[in-house]
């Protein structure tokens, strides 16, 4: 089977501490240099990252994120339409829900959650705690992107609702292997 072609998009603010964890990561995966996997990263989402994903087929967004349990959680993303729009910040399921209805994307979206602590403060450095959830975030996604066994990131994820990123829960066991 053809090895498919990745997008592993990392967005947060790294001046703002741990809030840089999703382009810490997406750092991290670009450095492996994965066979069909491509690196981007940004401040924020927004409308212009719609088309980003029409050259992959199928895309990771990466975040901090502060209400879930300890590491990382790795779900499925669906897509839903912003209620207002904005060209200059966007949730994630916005940004797929745009590059399905208006572009015809037909990829796969999931979506990365590491968990952070500090916030509240200016400065581009990761907290202890954040930090070591980044390298359990690492290690599980090269290990997806790199071994897979189908076009599923390899049936790596853990919990997490499948609606919304905003209520986010992680589950049990980060990096477990489930069927889809």
């Amino acid at each position: 089977m053809a090895h498919p072609s990745t997008l592993v998009l990392g967005y947060g603010n790294p001046g703002r501490l741990d809030d840089g964890l999703g382009p810490a990561l997406a750092d991290a995966v670009g450095a492996f240099n994965l066979l069909g996997v491509t690196v981007l990263s940004d401040y924020q989402l927004s409308a212009e990252h719609a088309a980003e994903l029409m050259s992959h087929d199928r895309v990771v967004f990466v975040d901090a994120a502060v209400e879930i349990e300890e590491p990382f959680f790795l779900r499925p993303l669906l897509p839903r339409a912003a209620v207002s729009f904005t060209s200059h910040s966007m949730r994630p399921e916005a940004v797929l829900s745009l590059a399905i209805d208006t572009l015809g994307w037909k990829g796969e979206a999931y979506l990365l959650g590491i968990r952070g602590h500090e916030f509240n403060e200016f400065g581009e450095r990761l907290s202890a705690a954040a930090q070591a959830n980044l390298k359990e975030a690492v290690e599980c996604l090269v290990l997806a992107l790199d071994h897979e066994q189908d076009e599923r990131l390899g049936g790596v994820v853990t919990g997490g609702p499948v609606n919304d990123s905003v209520r986010i829960k992680n589950g049990d066991s980060p990096c477990a292997t489930i069927n889809m």
